[in-house]
């Protein structure tokens, strides 16, 4: 078995020392004391490959900064996660028809993203195709057109809303 450097076993030492404190702030940022657990783990092997502590000035604060980062981290990637699962998972938009009745209801939702497109000013169509086809800014968008950019994003909210009302029409509930 090796011998740890006096480095390595003076940041053990930190690490033990203040352990459950690192788990108390985890825990009020994560909530859940698997995950709290998961981040003071992550933040130990962190140090080991982080810089030596000698050069550190205050360690007890980078140890305590470094399960903050960690856990607000952990938390962003978490609710990004949830996010996309829940908007993919849910079920809601799955359809079991075969191949003729997609191509029908395809088209019937195509007819009528139309027909509610074209119920718009020129503008505002004009508007919404440039942001959302085209990938113009809205700053572009409303020097292109020679309005307000606070307008742009009310016209493109209004394409938006016809649309909704399409959807709703086709994916009722």
């Amino acid at each position: 078995m090796q011998k740890e450097t006096p480095a390595a076993e003076s940041l053990a030492a930190l690490y033990m020392v203040h352990q459950p404190r690192l788990l108390r702030a985890a825990l009020r940022i994560l909530g859940s004391t698997e995950l709290a657990d998961d981040v003071v783990q992550d933040t130990y092997l962190k140090l080991l490959e982080g810089p030596p502590l000698s050069t550190i000035r205050e360690p007890v604060a980078y140890l305590f900064q470094t399960v903050r980062h960690l856990a607000i981290d952990y938390h962003r990637r978490r609710a990004l996660e949830h996010r996309l699962f829940t908007e993919e998972g849910d079920g809601e938009h799955v359809t079991t028809t075969d191949g003729a009745d997609n191509i029908v209801i395809s088209q019937q939702a195509l007819s009528m993203a139309s027909a509610a497109l074209a119920g718009l000013s020129a503008r505002t169509r004009r508007a919404f195709e440039l942001y959302r086809i085209e990938g113009h800014t809205q700053r572009d968008i409303a020097r292109d057109l020679g309005v307000s950019a606070t307008l742009v994003n009310f016209m493109i909210r209004d394409a938006h809303l016809a649309l909704t009302s399409c959807r709703e029409c086709l994916l009722p509930g």
